[in-house]
């Protein structure tokens, strides 16, 4: 569907004022958002259409037969190269990471079982065996498990211990007279949860233990365990079904518990360390903290892959959501004779085109934080003066604050789009429920969303400092509490930043009250005032409270408010600075007047949403703040010819979208 055959009463080029209505070539726009991967997402657009079966047999199916199909669907697919893309070539793979995320997170368009059943076997299961362990790991394991001949599970998560990994229950004992390691579930708490592959398919599991040797603890590492052999599960191994889920019911999710199983020495993958044959513990690092932070950077790709996903699935429901709005009517609000389409209510365009423009802001922020990973995984490795190991720092920052935005994005904008759906978004066929219901559990997958936060903030209040994998919450406090409050704020580019586009705007002080409202500088501005405020009165209230005597962990828990906001303040503004800089970059032309009235949509209601903040901190007056909505009500009106052709771009395939009751 075209916007000229949803909108029957808006011309393509009104000129009104000087403002001439651009016009969105939808293939252009669909090739600028795929970028450098065009070619591998067209690849997984395919699949899916090829696929679109499983989609439509979905609630039909019992759960034992979903999940049969979904992991034929995986087996299938991975025979056209699509879910090996981040592995090496020696192992059938196509040894380019970058292209993996982008497959990944389109293939968010069709079943969100499968996605996730890809996830679990390539990107966790798989990831593991290729950053954690070595080559006689990678020669044993690789070349089946791309292929789908060898399906396995990531065994981290415990019942008792959540995202606390480093206080995991499960022993991996070293028994120096067989050369083996005994692992062992001391307790319930410590049994693994919630893992996928685990109830019918995995034969092989990476499971996170605690590695012991005579009576001491070298901390949590990743051994290789097999749980299965011809489908029967293996002595010492015990196997429970999660059993029904609010979602996701085509992912066998299981629970495993380990009664003094035995396996090899070599099974530990020895990537940061290892146990010789006489029993000595050997690690280039270290220190012990260092090296488990070392250890879980490895696997950041996840927490990449699912924010990209969120924002796709959320693609999806606004592809709906807005073609449905340009075709049904409802009241006759302007001519007495004919109902009024739902996309020219102003308050229906209020609820879907701020997360239209959200969602390609976060598509452009998620397009850095893949080529970062890429960049930084498939470069040249360690330097002498520590800039990878910055950029690692960096990127799993940007990856966990990402994956909370992304995500929360994606629950918040199927919702919405569900609602202004009205009785039709709630039939099954519509794909909202699928959605509502797959997507869900995408704030908890990789991180509770929260926790990543918190781990954002620790970066910004150390600036990612030579401790930075050496401390817990608690040291994070210490840290920040020795540092002058002026030396954290300075020490982060935000600030720096900041400075410098003040100074550049007019009116000096008063620079907020006299800028344009569509000047970029000042939105960024705005975001960047924000983050840094935010960020000093977080580290004073941690230095006031050690200066008076109270207790570090009753200090974090006082302020973790705080913490939260200021690094999802960080992470918004990162969020338009990318949006700002794609715009920019582009040649003149009516994609890039239709991608600027986005990012301005965009930045505006970002201040909006938080007006009362602004207000209280002398950045927006009631009468700027009026002018902010009117604005975003005008710039509303300017998407309204172009919204159709916007989620058209997103290249959703027609066969994903499943609702021709809804649309026609």
């Amino acid at each position: 569907m075209t916007t000229s055959e949803a909108v029957e009463d808006v011309t393509d080029r009104a000129v009104e004022g000087g403002y001439v209505q651009p016009v969105v070539d939808v293939a252009a726009m669909t090739t600028l958002l795929d970028g450098r991967y065009a070619e591998v997402r067209q690849l997984v657009r395919d699949n899916l259409a090829e696929h679109r079966q499983v989609l439509l047999d979905a609630e039909s199916m019992t759960s034992a037969d979903f999940r049969e199909r979904v992991r034929d669907v995986v087996v299938e697919i991975a025979a056209t190269g699509q879910t090996g893309m981040g592995f090496p070539e020696a192992y059938g793979g196509g040894g380019d990471i970058g292209a993996s995320v982008a497959a990944f997170e389109t293939l968010a368009f069709g079943d969100l079982s499968v996605l996730v059943k890809v996830g679990v076997q390539f990107g966790l299961f798989g990831g593991a065996i290729l950053q954690l362990g070595t080559e006689p790991h990678h020669d044993a394991y690789l070349a089946d498990l791309v292929s789908g001949r060898l399906m396995g599970c990531f065994a981290m998560t415990e019942s008792g211990h959540g995202s606390n990994v480093q206080a995991l229950g499960t022993t991996a004992t070293y028994d120096p007279e067989t050369d083996e390691f005994v692992v062992t579930t001391p307790d319930d708490a410590s049994r693994k949860d919630y893992i996928g592959n685990a109830a019918a398919h995995g034969e092989v599991a990476v499971v996170f233990a605690q590695l012991e040797i005579d009576g001491a603890s070298e901390g949590v590492h990743a051994f290789v365990v097999p749980i299965r052999s011809n489908g029967a599960v293996l002595p010492g191994v015990r196997i429970e079904d999660c059993g029904p889920k609010m979602g996701l019911n085509g992912v066998d999710n299981g629970r495993l518990w380990f009664d003094g199983v035995r396996i090899p020495r070599t099974n530990l993958l020895n990537q940061f360390a290892d146990v010789t044959g006489a029993g000595v513990y050997e690690s280039a690092i270290e220190n012990p903290n260092k090296r488990f932070f070392t250890m879980l950077g490895t696997l950041v790709q996840g927490r990449v892959c699912v924010g990209g996903a969120g924002i796709n699935a959320a693609k999806v429901a606004l592809t709906v959501a807005t073609r449905y709005a340009g075709v049904r009517r409802q009241f006759e609000a302007t001519d007495p004779d004919r109902e009024q389409l739902l996309l020219d209510y102003g308050m229906h365009q209020r609820r879907l085109f701020p997360l239209i423009a959200r969602t390609y802001a976060l598509h452009f922020a998620q397009e850095y934080v893949a080529g970062a990973l890429h960049d930084v995984f498939m470069g040249p490795g360690p330097t002498e003066d520590g800039t990878d190991e910055t950029a690692r720092r960096k990127l799993e920052s940007r990856a966990a604050g990402l994956k909370a935005l992304g995500t929360w994005h994606a629950t918040r904008a199927i919702q919405e789009c569900r609602e202004a759906c009205g009785g039709a978004g709630y039939l099954s066929e519509n794909r909202f429920a699928a959605l509502k219901a797959d997507t869900d559990v995408f704030t908890t997958f990789e991180g509770d969303n929260h926790v990543l936060l918190q781990l954002v903030a620790k970066g910004l209040l150390t600036d990612y400092a030579s401790e930075f994998e050496d401390m817990d919450q608690f040291g994070m406090v210490r840290f920040v509490a020795g540092l002058a409050v002026e030396t954290v704020i300075e020490r982060t580019s935000a600030h720096k930043l900041f400075t410098r586009i003040k100074d550049a705007l007019p009116g000096g002080d008063q620079w907020d009250q006299e800028a344009g409202l569509l000047d970029p500088n000042y939105q960024r501005a705005m975001l960047r005032f924000r983050e840094e405020h935010m960020l000093g009165g977080v580290a004073r209230r941690l230095k006031r409270g050690i200066d008076s005597g109270v207790n570090p962990g009753e200090v974090f828990s006082q302020v973790q408010d705080h913490v939260i906001a200021a690094a999802r303040a960080h992470v918004e503004r990162m969020v338009l600075d990318s949006f700002v800089l794609k715009t920019r970059e582009l040649p003149d032309g009516d994609q890039k007047v239709a991608l600027n009235l986005l990012c301005d949509l965009h930045a505006l209601t970002t201040i909006e949403a938080d007006r009362a903040w602004f207000m209280e901190h002398g950045r927006l007056t009631v009468a700027r703040s009026k002018s902010i909505s009117r604005e975003v009500n005008g710039l509303c009106r300017k998407i309204r010819p172009l919204a159709i052709d916007l989620v058209d771009a997103f290249g959703v395939p027609e066969s994903m979208l499943r609702s021709e009751e809804i649309l026609r």
